[in-house]
């Protein structure tokens, strides 16, 4: 099988497992703001925004750190051995100190401490499956892996449903009913709480036959040398929550206290919308890392990743025009209540923003084969105090103006996400130069962006200006791609080797060193 056609196919199970639990969870959006006030969808959000936090604390590092010493070390057992107890200890560790000092932790973030009791278990329960998950990717279960990730979703997704929408109603027709007394009015958030809660312990429970089958041996030496890569990613990782999520909480704690929730609230309605783009980044993601690390060795690497790259931003360029030209049709479907669809400018600046982080996964892969992931921390240290600062200095002034302070943090994600991906770019080529087709990357994304501007801020709504800007795009890309495209045709069922993309290039399949 040649390179790419296991690339895709790993992408294409991956990102079943990533577009499927998301779609599902996505049909919570309109669910979430029909039966939920702004404000409360608002705090349900930030909580969510603490918890994605805490989820990166707790895994350290250790995710990568894993794929990057199982394919390294010749004991590969040991590698799963020591990073299982590792995280097993710490997770342990923070159920117990989180917990004793709830009240403390959920008056200094100001909410209920039965939210905050829920969130600690949950984010728990969600550490203690990283390396069991890690472990199905490492060893090629792709299969596997999507099934529990979507049936952990389906699970969360179904009680959702049961709680909020079918339980009041057995509650009014039988309120005598075993299932009317578990009902509580008003409790919608914590409803929400307890539906994750009950499908993280499942996902666990599937799971935890992988504590079982290890010798609960632990390797202090390769445990070290694991920590000292994966703590840069740590910092990296807290660096990236803070780009993605603390701009749901900084809003809450910078704007006025009356309006403060109900901003965050329509903001984060619309900031859903970047789904199909975080979709796409993040499907793609989990099947590159181990690509890359698995092909680090190839004679070819840099040409491959450059060419893997330049068809990552073709196909993000056409889903960023596409779902800016359609956006407004998508918030029907999506955001059903109107009220929400206030924030719906900050809905181009997010899809870009994610497509610029996406851009950026690519870029970032020469610091994680030169074992200098302290760089990548370096980096996202930079985009986020970009997101901290423009946010403390633009939420206050645009609110100030009569705008909208969530305008200042669309703003500020974009601007952090742009640096990232901007200085990866200059610094690969100093450490670990790869030869990227900029002309055409940088054609593609340039035009992308120049016919969003066009159809979302000069003709939204105008379907017929649109289409024909997408049908531009795509005469674009098949003008400049078409000899890769009439090598997908005239082999129809089977997709192009390395040699039909990279001229001059072995190809894998008969390469006796290639695995």
């Amino acid at each position: 099988m040649s390179l790419y056609k296991n690339l895709f196919k790993q992408t294409a199970i991956y990102g079943l497992a990533t577009v499927l639990p998301r779609m599902f969870s996505f049909l919570l959006v309109p669910i979430y703001t029909h039966y939920l006030p702004k404000a409360e969808y608002g705090s349900v959000n930030v909580i969510f925004a603490y918890m994605i936090f805490f989820n990166v604390v707790l895994a350290y590092g250790m995710e990568t750190s894993f794929f990057r010493f199982y394919n390294k070390e010749a004991n590969k057992e040991s590698v799963i051995e020591t990073s299982t107890l590792s995280i097993l200890v710490t997770s342990l560790l923070f159920l117990a100190g989180s917990l004793l000092f709830r009240n403390k932790l959920a008056a200094l973030i100001g909410f209920d401490v039965q939210y905050i009791t829920y969130t600690i278990w949950i984010i728990v329960l969600d550490a203690l499956v990283v390396i069991p998950f890690s472990k199905l990717r490492a060893k090629g279960m792709p299969i596997r892996y999507s099934v529990i990730r979507i049936g952990n979703v389906v699970v969360n997704l179904l009680f959702n449903l049961f709680f909020l929408i079918y339980l009041p109603k057995i509650a009014k027709d039988s309120p005598d009913s075993f299932l009317g007394s578990l009902y509580f009015e008003h409790f919608q958030v914590g409803y929400i709480f307890i539906s994750n809660i009950i499908a993280s312990f499942l996902t666990f429970l599937v799971l935890l036959p992988n504590y079982f089958n290890i010798k609960w041996q632990f390797d202090w030496q390769l445990w070290k040398k694991m920590m000292r890569y994966g703590l840069p990613i740590l910092v990296a990782g807290i660096a990236f929550a803070i780009n993605d999520q603390f701009d749901k909480i900084l809003l809450e704690k910078l704007l006025p206290a009356n309006i403060a929730k109900e901003q965050v609230g329509v903001y984060a309605a619309c900031y859903k919308l970047g789904l199909f783009m975080v979709l796409y980044r993040t499907a793609y993601t989990l099947g590159i890392e181990p690509f890359f690390f698995s092909h680090s060795s190839n004679d070819k690497a840099s040409e491959t990743y450059a060419t893997v790259t330049k068809y990552f931003v073709i196909f993000g360029s056409f889903i960023l025009l596409s779902v800016i030209v359609f956006a407004d049709l998508f918030k029907q479907l999506m955001i059903r209540d109107q009220q929400f669809w206030v924030a719906m400018k900050v809905v181009p600046l997010i899809i870009l923003a994610n497509f610029f982080l996406g851009i950026y996964t690519n870029l970032s892969v020469w610091y994680k084969l030169i074992d200098k992931t302290y760089i990548g921390a370096y980096i996202s240290i930079v985009g986020a105090v970009i997101t901290l600062v423009l946010n403390f200095l633009l939420i206050p002034i645009f609110q100030e103006h009569g705008s909208d302070g969530y305008m200042g943090s669309a703003i500020a994600t974009i601007a952090a996400y742009g640096s990232m991906m901007v200085i990866s770019y200059v610094l690969g080529n100093r450490y670990y130069p790869i030869p990227y087709d900029m002309k055409k990357i940088g054609g593609y994304l340039g035009l992308s962006i120049v016919f969003s501007i066009i159809s979302f801020y000069y003709f939204r709504e105008n379907y017929f200006v649109g289409v024909a800007l997408l049908l531009v795009f795509l005469y674009f890309i098949y003008y400049n791609e078409k000899t890769m495209l009439n090598a997908i045709i005239r082999r129809k069922s089977a997709p192009p080797t390395v040699k039909d993309i990279i001229p001059n290039t072995q190809n894998p399949d008969e390469d006796p060193d290639y695995q």
